[in-house]
């Protein structure tokens, strides 16, 4: 970590390196104890800096050999097109087994986030992640989620249960003191593991730029083309499958994301943070959650947390 990002950073009272090895042997140990326990582990990996940071965990906890188990990435079809392009260079590059699932039936028919709001998350997130996870027969499965990104992830316990059909219901968790994790599975549970819970934005930031982390390059600032809709800039990832409004119009703006999803609904922030060290010192000073860009959030009243209920991650 650059001298000056490191003293702006333990000025803020969060990040310094001596925290973030905290964060990383907390991590480390979650994931060594849930692989411990499980039969078939599996780690979801959207190529988000979550994900990303925490495939380095992974890699970091079995060295010198490799993670055992795989990287399953959902593929909504949807995706950022570079996205998908740095999904395949890092599982290459690390020696990662990848899976790509997609709902191909929605893909053939048409089921698009235009036109069908808060369906279109269940039918071509949920469904399919629920999917591969029966077919895979996977017991524990990894996830980058945060406490600080939402409130409904505050309420995830570091290994959360699921009941059969990866039903989640909050107000039957587990405890967990002094930091105990129970992994154990009654006959058709799995669980879902979230080594990066205590982290925050600015630590997997930080994290990144202290160990020299290749990220999506979609996290930093350049020309992009965008519309503005909702209050938002949509970059125009495919404009062939872009759903015009009346009186849209292209314009190029310098943008960057705080956070990934399906590009028609994932808006982009005006930056000028082309490097890690930018993207920490705008973070440090931003007021507002990174989630708000996930415009799909609150579609048609719908909420995260009964996605989650419903098995969505």
């Amino acid at each position: 970590m650059s001298g000056n990002v490191a003293e702006m950073v333990r000025g803020q009272g969060v990040s310094a390196p001596s925290h973030l090895a905290w964060l990383e042997s907390e991590a480390i140990h979650i994931i060594r104890e849930a692989v411990a326990e499980a039969a078939r582990p599996v780690m979801l990996f959207s190529a988000g800096k979550d994900s990303t940071v925490m495939a380095h965990l992974a890699m970091r906890a079995f060295a010198p050999g490799r993670p055992p188990f795989p990287l399953l990435h959902v593929d909504s079809t949807w995706e950022f097109r570079s996205l998908l392009d740095f999904r395949d260079r890092f599982a290459q590059r690390h020696g990662f087994r990848l899976i790509a699932y997609a709902n191909e039936e929605g893909r053939a028919g048409g089921i698009n986030p235009f036109d069908y709001g808060d369906r279109y998350t269940t039918i071509m997130r949920t469904e399919p992640l629920k999917a591969a996870l029966d077919e895979g027969g996977y017991d524990v499965i990894f996830g980058g989620a945060r406490r600080d990104e939402e409130k409904s992830r505050a309420k995830e316990r570091v290994v959360s249960i699921r009941n059969p059909g990866h039903v989640w219901e909050p107000r039957q968790q587990r405890p967990e003191l002094w930091r105990v994790y129970n992994t154990r599975l009654s006959r058709g549970q799995s669980a879902r593991v979230f080594p990066l819970s205590n982290w925050t934005e600015t630590d997997i930031w930080s994290y990144a730029l202290l160990h020299d982390i290749e990220l999506a390059p979609l996290y930093f600032a350049e020309a992009r083309p965008v519309v503005r809709r909702g209050g938002a800039f949509i970059v125009v990832d495919d404009e062939a499958r872009m759903r015009w409004a009346p009186g849209e119009q292209v314009e190029m703006r310098q943008v960057r994301f705080r956070t990934l999803g399906c590009w028609p609904v994932t808006g982009a922030i005006e930056s000028d943070a082309v490097t890690l060290a930018d993207v920490v010192r705008e973070t440090l000073g931003a007021f507002s959650s990174e989630r708000q860009g996930r415009i799909s959030d609150g579609e048609d009243g719908g909420s995260l947390e009964q996605k989650k209920r419903e098995g969505y991650f």
